[in-house]
């Protein structure tokens, strides 16, 4: 991983403020629905993070692991839906788990649960 955390969360905050006031009624309501979909409802916030984190790890994004990672905060599971995401993704996310737990060294409080 080349960039800090720090680095990637600057990037992320500054072209997200661009994409959203782009002007593009479309882009504007798939960001609006994708942050509503974090919203508390039938299941916690932390929850549904946990599900980004399993399906972005499953789909070997390491922007949404890193984004998710940071979003569930200090919740307790994490090392939990990483085994589901190599379960179900299987051993081509190893790659990508090694760099969660390498980014979770740079969250502050954010340590693997792992007993």
């Amino acid at each position: 991983m080349a960039d800090s955390l720090e680095d990637f969360q600057e990037f992320r905050a500054e072209l997200h403020e661009e994409i959203v006031n782009c002007g593009h009624l479309g882009i504007k309501r798939s960001f609006t629905l994708d942050h509503q979909a974090y919203d508390a409802g039938a299941l916690d916030t932390k929850t549904k993070e946990l599900l980004g984190l399993v399906a972005s790890t499953v789909l070997r994004r390491d922007d949404g692991i890193t984004y998710h990672h940071v979003r569930a905060g200090e919740s307790l599971g994490r090392d939990g839906a990483l085994n589901v995401a190599l379960v179900v993704g299987g051993s081509i996310t190893v790659p990508h788990i090694r760099r969660a737990f390498a980014r979770m060294r740079e969250v502050p409080g954010l340590q693997p649960d792992v007993k």
